[in-house]
């Protein structure tokens, strides 16, 4: 059974207790989450698609822990112009638990 959900403009594909990775949201340690946004629930050979979304559908998740991600380096270079950047960015991201799916 698994469920593809829409969290701030992007779309998961979830399973019963898998980890995933989100955009981070500002939640504690340990809370509970609902995402009522399904957009298709299948189990088994039933698959149902909403349009938008499956009304009475929910995803029940825990909040496992708030991190930053690897270092990414971008460089930027303009030959024979003496110009050189360099930035680094680190995306701050949630990695939830899911607990149930209901159709």
């Amino acid at each position: 059974m698994y469920a593809i959900i829409e969290n701030k403009g992007k779309q998961l594909k979830v399973e019963k207790d898998s980890i995933v990775k989100i955009d981070r949201l500002e939640t504690k340690s340990g809370e509970k989450i609902t995402f009522d946004n399904v957009l298709l629930l299948n189990e088994g050979k039933d698959t149902k698609v909403g349009s938008p979304n499956i009304s009475g559908a929910v995803v029940t998740a825990t909040v496992v822990e708030n991190k930053k991600d690897d270092k990414i380096i971008v460089f930027k270079k303009k030959r024979r112009h003496n110009y050189r950047r360099k930035i680094g960015h680190r995306q701050e991201y949630t990695l939830i638990k899911i607990e149930d799916i209901k159709g």
